[in-house]
């Protein structure tokens, strides 16, 4: 591993730790040539899944890019990045489980969605607005009345 400051490949593991329910391993590492700390990250590799977009296109499956879309749903609220991280690993796990070659967008959308409804209802509403499209506040209401009427169950 090159250091990300010196570029020197001489380096010390100081610390391992797996996250993300075990998925992901941590390793903290110390340079040896410039003496300066940095982490890396371990984690299995989505294998050959690919997604289907809206368009018809096919890509292949981007961790990154749906961690981006969920931390722009989850902007601003009380949500750490270990959550966000524990709820990406759990998307990865229902998309490799499935063992499809091919998983559509609508598909993952929802599922976010799902995962999102469960830990913050607003992100949920800030995720699903853009993934639904909203056009005017008739969609946001009508994304919100069941929310709201077994809010007002309880």
């Amino acid at each position: 591993m090159k250091c990300p400051f010196c570029r020197s490949a001489n380096d010390r593991v100081l610390d391992t730790r797996t996250s993300d329910d075990g998925f992901v391993i941590r390793r903290r590492r110390s340079c040896l040539s410039c003496g300066k700390r940095f982490t890396t990250y371990e984690r299995i590799e989505v294998t050959n899944v690919r997604v289907i977009k809206r368009d018809g296109t096919r890509v292949p499956f981007d961790r990154l890019k749906l961690r981006r879309g969920i931390e722009q749903a989850c902007w601003k609220r009380p949500i750490s990045e270990a959550q966000i991280s524990a709820l990406v690993a759990k998307l990865e796990t229902i998309i490799e489980s499935d063992g499809e070659a091919e998983v559509d967008t609508d598909y993952i959308g929802e599922k976010v969605m799902d995962l999102l409804k469960e830990l913050d209802e607003v992100a949920y509403v800030r995720f699903a607005s853009v993934y639904r499209k909203f056009k005017n506040v008739k969609d946001f209401a009508n994304e919100l009345e069941p929310m709201l009427r077994r809010q007002n169950q309880t």
